[in-house]
């Protein structure tokens, strides 16, 4: 008898993507007695404490290891499904994605949307900080991230999509009151002093590009003064800046037109801040992901810098 029943690893999945037992049973059409004998069955089975019972629902370390393989056993059973023509009586394949904010906003949704409707998938799309999303992939969460780390996790595999180029900007006004010398060059201490807009207490690009100018005027770094406004959705965030609440690193693609026309004036034209992004996916064949990872690659070159 298999140790892992695949319909007590559906089981275990759905409760960790709806966040609670009666959300599953609801999903799963069946009873939350149902839901819960399951789960027992499958952490009697591997003699671990899979799920934290709060709400929402978490994995413990070794639920991980169980959600990762739930992932790859659905993903599998939707694969063979569709090749053997059963997909028309089989539920809709569910890809988790972790992907950073400004892809989001600039890119990915329009490759999404380039998707081919007889894919027969549903995405499941986390916002997290490109610094940070690996971690999702680790925790068998996701099952592909838009990253900014080249080392492939465990499992998965890893290609270039791209740089997205960052500019730093503000509002005339903005200008006008905190860097008066800006024709002459910007000045990294102004920099420093001048209030910034964050995306959220992960994002640190504005701090590294404050550290890039100081560097290059041959000054020891000091520690971070300025104000910080927190704004953490990527229209808002621009959208504060063009206000003159603070400045901040906007991608090329999103302020371009901005600069044009005055709305916004660039601080540092020859110093433009870069950030290579990366795809990984779990290297488990599937059609599914093969294809999303292309769609992916080609939409994403329409909007990346190629290095």
């Amino acid at each position: 008898m298999s140790q892992f029943p695949s319909e007590q690893l559906l089981t275990f999945a759905t409760v960790l993507s709806e966040g609670t037992l009666e959300a599953a049973a609801r999903m799963l059409h069946i009873t939350p007695s149902a839901v819960s004998q399951r789960l027992k069955a499958l952490e009697q089975s591997t003699g671990r404490v899979l799920l934290q019972r709060s709400n929402p629902t978490l994995a413990t370390e070794a639920g991980e290891v169980v959600l990762r393989l739930a992932r790859q056993v659905g993903q599998l059973e939707a694969d063979a499904g569709k090749e053997l023509g059963l997909d028309g009586g089989q539920p809709q394949l569910v890809l988790p994605i972790v992907v950073n904010a400004d892809s989001l906003a600039v890119w990915f949704l329009k490759a999404l949307a380039q998707v081919p409707g007889s894919l027969n998938v549903t995405f499941d799309l986390h916002r997290d900080d490109e610094q940070h999303s690996t971690s999702l992939l680790r925790s068998g969460t996701v099952m592909a991230a838009v990253t900014a780390t080249p080392e492939p996790v465990q499992g998965c595999r890893v290609e270039s999509l791209g740089i997205m180029r960052y500019l730093p900007v503000a509002a005339p006004t903005f200008v006008e009151r905190w860097f008066p010398g800006l024709p002459k060059g910007l000045d990294g201490a102004a920099l420093n002093a001048a209030p910034t807009v964050d995306f959220d207490r992960k994002d640190t690009y504005q701090w590294a590009f404050v550290q890039s100018v100081i560097n290059a005027e041959g000054r020891p770094v000091p520690e971070r003064k300025g104000p910080r406004h927190y704004v953490p959705a990527s229209q808002d965030f621009g959208d504060a800046i063009r206000l003159g609440l603070g400045w901040g690193l906007i991608p090329e693609v999103q302020c371009g037109p901005d600069i044009a026309d005055g709305r916004l004036i660039e601080l540092a034209p020859e110093q433009p801040f870069d950030v290579p992004l990366y795809w990984q996916r779990w290297r488990t064949a599937s059609s599914a992901l093969d294809t999303l990872s292309e769609t992916v690659r080609r939409v994403s070159a329409q909007y990346l810098r190629q290095s």
